[in-house]
């Protein structure tokens, strides 16, 4: 070896390193890992899969919808909390919408976008809250009202345009025409409803805070960071027992029985709130009505 020309003495040594890393690294630490975690962490290691009847039907850590072929809510089941990626793990993240997102992209009729679809605009963080809310309201049977969310489930937003110190013109700017808007007038001035297609950049933005009382629970109303939030809160848990009961024809102390059994604690008892695994608990509601 040491007739050997230095450069060459260099390229082996490098190589001797490589090859030596590449066993550490990449064959003996990920098989001591993953043999440490098949033995100590089980099913938790093999993704929490959970089964019915021999087949894989989910993940106890990936939220899934509970939805008909047309979108539906299916009436027997807990219903998941919303997910802007449609509960795809492939599409996980939020919706990157934040608080300040409060006024529609009205959709212009006949018109179409860059693809040749047909124009459906584009819904504000609130407007999706809104009828989040209205439709979890006439699901549950409860009031699906909110603040700052007009009666037909959009925000109640309105542009005015002053003139000489006084609003000169006033839009209900997520309704669309013909809708009446939620307020007749504003100062004085005539509420007009909101034109598809008409620009109202030059507008103050003005949220209007109505005096509804919110029913229905946050987290049944927004979509959570990942979008794959396999739990919802106690509150919308129970808010929906009583139609899953009564769809199921069981007592309602027996499902609210099954809720608290999948309910899960505050983290190291102090972090968060307590929550509930919803596909975990519809699974035990299949097997308490067989």
């Amino acid at each position: 070896m040491e007739r050997l020309p230095s450069w060459i003495r260099q390229h082996l040594a490098a190589l001797r390193a490589l090859l030596v890393l590449t066993l550490v690294t990449g064959a003996i630490y990920p098989l001591l890992v993953t043999g440490v975690a098949q033995a100590v962490l089980g099913g938790n290691a093999n993704g929490s899969l959970l089964r019915e009847d021999g087949t894989d039907v989910g993940s106890a850590l990936i939220g899934q919808s509970f939805t008909d072929e047309d979108g539906a809510p299916i009436r027997t089941y807990f219903q998941s909390r919303p997910s802007a990626g449609g509960y795809d793990p492939l599409a996980s993240g939020a919706s990157n919408l934040g608080p300040e997102d409060v006024l529609d992209t009205l959709p212009v009729p006949g018109a179409k976008d860059d693809e040749g679809n047909p124009d459906t605009g584009r819904q504000s963080l609130l407007t999706q809250v809104c009828a989040r809310s209205k439709a979890v309201g006439e699901l549950e049977g409860v009031s699906g009202a909110r603040p700052y969310c007009t009666a037909d489930g959009v925000g109640a937003v309105l542009k005015v345009f002053p003139a000489a110190g006084a609003p000169a013109r006033v839009v209900s700017v997520n309704q669309a025409c013909p809708a009446a808007p939620f307020v007749a007038a504003y100062q004085g001035v005539k509420v007009e409803c909101g034109k598809p297609g008409e620009d109202y950049s030059a507008g103050r933005t003005v949220p209007v805070r109505g005096d509804a009382r919110a029913v229905v629970p946050p987290d049944a109303v927004t979509a959570s960071g990942s979008g794959l939030d396999p739990h919802i809160s106690v509150a919308y848990a129970e808010l929906q027992a009583p139609r899953v009961a009564r769809e199921r024809g069981l007592g309602l102390d027996a499902v609210r029985a099954l809720i608290g059994r999948h309910t899960t604690g505050r983290a190291l008892g102090f972090m968060g709130e307590p929550a509930v695994n919803v596909l975990e608990l519809n699974l035990d509601l299949d097997r308490l009505k067989g």
